[in-house]
């Protein structure tokens, strides 16, 4: 996902889904950008001190959602369930890897 305006899922995949939404798949995520946002927004107002850490979290009753933020700005949302291990940056960044090497230019790139 990104800023604003230009908001859009690169990639989404379920594992375990159990109760699907009844709202389309761009709605999700629309929501879960700005629950995510908003969140973020008020954690970091709210916070004593500076947030440096690159994951943000939070839980509810059924479900964890991780957010992590690259470097580069990238946006990326790992929703769990509850009795997942706590999720590192170094979790994101595997992904990420993954998921640069799978697209299409990412051979011709690297030579």
């Amino acid at each position: 996902m990104t800023d604003t305006l230009r908001t859009f899922c690169l990639h989404y995949t379920e594992w375990n889904r159990r109760k699907q939404a009844r709202i389309s798949k761009l709605e999700e995520f629309k929501l879960m950008y700005g629950m995510l946002f908003s969140i973020r927004y008020f954690s970091s107002n709210m916070s004593p001190v500076d947030m440096k850490d690159d994951v943000l979290s939070f839980q509810t009753s059924k479900y964890k959602p991780y957010y992590y933020k690259t470097p580069s700005g990238l946006k990326m949302v790992m929703n769990t369930d509850l009795s997942v291990d706590p999720v590192q940056s170094e979790l994101f960044e595997s992904k990420l890897d993954s998921y640069i090497q799978s697209l299409p230019y990412f051979s011709a790139w690297v030579g």
